[in-house]
């Protein structure tokens, strides 16, 4: 009768470690049911599940494959699993699989506690955790640096809920928690829709213009209003480039050269770039900055709004069809046509109430950065980290980005 064993070696890391062990297996004609390989700090841990043929006893298989273990200088356990309990573990594939991401500039053994927590309490096993980030020096203080643990899940889960439960700790702990299902979409993403103001650049260009045309506080009052969806996007739109009549157009340019890029957006990009994807920039704002961005950071697609101009001179008025909320979302729809993709295949990114009808269409919509309610709202958010931290909600390691 064939026998189950589950063997699990550990010790330090070598090359030939996994070799030489499944040499000594193949001698008895031995079948291997499962396997996996972890690495931490030079220490690995190897598990393989093996059917041991009713030709072959398992006590000198074990034998061998302990005496091997020890002239490699490593440990070796031997569990005996029954016939129930490896059907019971068949019986378990093709479960809900999700991946919860935490990210932050560290991570703490109170973060890892809680997420873990949240997790058990949903009845969901944890079937892999992984390292994305790279290696960080012991002493760095650099502002800069990146953390993200990956935790793969399974189990039926109300997302609705763990999401909030999620959301809910990140704001206490000062981390991101992402929650998204494990499927094809999510590793076939080809398209990443942005917003401009207060995400692909660190300030909102219509509070710049009004700046240059001495309207700045009138404009800024408006603007958070309607970054807060406390006004009608339209219309506290149309009262802000209204109070810009008279401004000489010849301050555009200067404005667009002095344009503060968000940490990670050029990294991110280039990245994007260089995996295939497709990118666009979907604004309430000023095509004339856009195209700026486009020709910097190589963006494929501009869509936003053509402030007008009578010689020279902004006449308080734009042109064409205003981009909103709701048009965000339908050009989402039609750059997906374009592409020949699915709405799940497109990430959506923004920080204002106006970008959310396109981030709850997108199959990975993102929150950067963003007001309490488009983070509440929004299945998905980053604060913590810069943009470039989205490459890591897509499942990207350090070493995968140039």
């Amino acid at each position: 009768m064939t026998e189950l064993v589950l063997i699990r070696v550990s010790g330090t890391d070598k090359p030939g470690l996994t070799a030489n062990i499944s040499a000594v297996l193949a001698q008895y004609g031995v079948a291997i049911l499962d396997i996996g390989q972890a690495e931490i700090h030079d220490t690995l841990s190897l598990g393989i599940l093996a059917a041991i043929p009713s030709a072959a006893e398992s006590a000198p298989v074990l034998k061998d494959v302990l005496f091997k273990a020890h002239e490699m200088g490593l440990s070796v356990r031997f569990t005996p699993v029954t016939p129930e309990s490896y059907e019971h573990w068949v019986q378990a594939q093709g479960k809900d699989r999700h991946i919860v991401t935490l990210l932050g500039r560290g991570i703490e053994a109170q973060a890892i506690a809680r997420v873990t927590a949240i997790v058990s309490e949903h009845g969901l096993n944890i079937d892999q955790i992984n390292r994305l980030s790279g290696r960080v020096p012991l002493e760095s203080h650099d502002q800069q640096t990146r953390a993200c643990v990956e935790f793969s899940v399974r189990g039926p889960v109300e997302q609705s809920a763990m999401r909030a439960e999620f959301l809910k700790i990140a704001n206490e702990l000062g981390v991101d928690i992402a929650f998204q299902q494990d499927d094809v979409f999510r590793r076939n993403r080809r398209l990443v829709a942005f917003d401009m103001d207060s995400t692909l650049i660190e300030t909102e260009v219509i509070d710049e213009l009004a700046h240059e045309a001495g309207v700045g506080q009138q404009v800024s009052e408006i603007t958070e209003r309607a970054m807060q969806g406390e006004l009608d996007f339209r219309q506290s739109f149309e009262q802000r480039v209204a109070l810009l009549k008279g401004l000489d157009g010849r301050v555009l340019e200067s404005i667009a050269e002095r344009l503060p890029i968000t940490e990670g957006a050029e990294r991110l990009i280039s990245n994007l770039r260089a995996f295939g994807y497709k990118t666009a920039i979907l604004s309430g704002g000023f095509t004339y900055f856009g195209r700026h961005l486009q020709q910097k950071l190589g963006i494929d697609y501009v869509y936003a709004n053509e402030l007008e101009m009578v010689d020279g001179v902004v006449t308080g008025r734009v042109t064409g069809t205003v981009v909103d909320g709701q048009r965000k979302a339908e050009l989402l729809r039609e750059l997906a046509q374009r592409e020949n993709i699915r709405l799940q295949q497109t990430i959506a990114v923004g920080d204002g109430a106006n970008d959310l009808p396109m981030l709850s269409i997108a199959g990975l919509g993102i929150a950067f950065r963003a007001k309490p309610l488009v983070r509440e709202n929004a299945e998905h958010a980053i604060s913590a980290l810069g943009l470039d931290g989205i490459l890591y909600l897509l499942g990207y390691r350090d070493r995968d980005i140039l």
